[in-house]
């Protein structure tokens, strides 16, 4: 019978290779990874990679989602008060303009109004981490200032009419801002003009009931149609709403397949570490009594 005389070699060779499993064995039962180099499976790596690019820019667009989030909902809250502002100016209006005040009454009405105007104006210029949300894209300066010197009082709005739209990694396009101009200036709803009539009108406590009847009826219309505006940010809020919660559950998904793809099976590691550290034993034992006799193999098997 003929016998290898490289066994003793073999032997060490396979006692290199299973300690050299064990060693990595040992490791992701350690780290709980199933790789730890590149080596270990490259094609794994390279979509690790990818899914790890994937989550950060799910995690980037969350956070900025936020961010959006807070200011619409400053926005929302902003337009809500003005809506409020303004039911209480018609109020007041429809009560001076229907002759049963004095004419300190009436005055002290317009003094009221005016305080209705001076807090719609502050609403108009409601900023949200120091930007201004009413300004357009010039959202670094207050968008409204009031000049009183004049009767009626001149209200200028110095923002642009610039839309900003945020982007969902879907490839959604959601609104982000309404300018204050076509909120509170258009060519067919101007809110501070009217206020500022209605102001002018009951200032000298004399009452011109039927310009002041047209004043009212244009501050409903400003009214109707602020409105009408916060419906677009309400809008935009529900979809930032939903984008943000579909985010949030791709981002699970990607999360789970990423773990998936790199986390040892720590119960199959443990098997495997186990029938590796016996095969160890049972090649150290067979070595070391191999290079204990001068015997050759061949005697040993006979």
């Amino acid at each position: 019978m003929r016998v290898d005389p490289n066994y003793l070699s073999y032997m060490t060779n396979s006692l290199d290779t299973t300690q050299g499993v064990e060693q990595q064995l040992t490791q992701e039962m350690a780290g709980g990874s199933r790789i730890n180099a590149l080596s270990d499976d490259p094609v794994a790596v390279g979509e690790n990679v990818s899914l790890l690019n994937q989550i950060q820019r799910s995690d980037t667009f969350t956070q900025n989602a936020t961010e959006v989030q807070g200011q619409l909902q400053v926005a929302d809250s902003a337009l809500g008060g003005v809506v409020s502002e303004l039911m209480q100016a018609i109020t007041l209006a429809t009560s001076a303009n229907a002759g049963t005040l004095s004419p300190s009454d009436v005055q002290s009405v317009s003094s009221q109004l005016a305080g209705v105007r001076d807090e719609v104006q502050s609403l108009a210029n409601s900023n949200y981490q120091g930007q201004y949300i009413f300004a357009g894209g010039q959202s670094n300066t207050a968008p409204f200032s009031t000049d009183a010197s004049t009767s009626p009082a001149i209200t200028t709005y110095v923002g642009d009419s610039n839309v900003n739209f945020f982007e969902t990694p879907g490839g959604q396009k959601i609104q982000l801002n309404v300018p204050g101009d076509q909120i509170f200036q258009s060519s067919n709803s101007d809110v501070f003009a009217a206020l500022n009539s209605l102001i002018a009108d009951y200032s000298t406590g004399t009452v011109n009931a039927a310009q002041a009847a047209g004043d009212i009826a244009s501050l409903n219309t400003a009214l109707n149609y602020v409105s009408q505006q916060r419906v677009t940010v309400d809008n935009s809020m529900n979809q930032m709403t939903a984008a943000s919660n579909s985010s949030s559950n791709i981002n699970m998904q990607l999360t789970s397949a990423q773990n998936n793809l790199m986390q040892a099976d720590i119960a199959s590691v443990a098997t495997k570490l186990s029938t590796s550290e016996t095969q160890y034993t049972a090649l150290e034992n067979m070595i070391a009594s191999l290079e204990s006799t001068n015997k050759s193999l061949f005697e040993k098997i006979s």
